[in-house]
């Protein structure tokens, strides 16, 4: 195998590479984006008073808090896209 033919293996792979990591964002986006939302219309009063589902709750928007406010609004509009493919 020539060194060319090896570069372009290398380059096809990369390209592989970075089409699954492209596809794999995309989809922790729209998880994101669809945890955003939960949390959003989350009414905290009628969560059941078991500290589990408490911690679960703070730890999501712990980590929803965490994102930066240009990954969080591409996560939100990652899942209005999805929902309303009109738009």
């Amino acid at each position: 195998m020539s060194v060319h033919a090896m570069k372009e293996d290398e380059v096809r792979l990369l390209r592989d590479e970075i089409e699954m990591l492209m596809t794999e964002r995309r989809q922790l986006l729209q998880v994101t984006g669809a945890a955003a939302v939960f949390v959003a219309n989350l009414d905290t009063d009628t969560l059941p008073d078991d500290a589990n589902t408490i911690d679960a709750a703070e730890m999501l928007a712990e980590q929803l808090n965490g994102l930066t406010e240009e990954t969080l609004k591409e996560a939100l509009e990652s899942v209005r896209a999805q929902s309303n493919p009109e738009a």
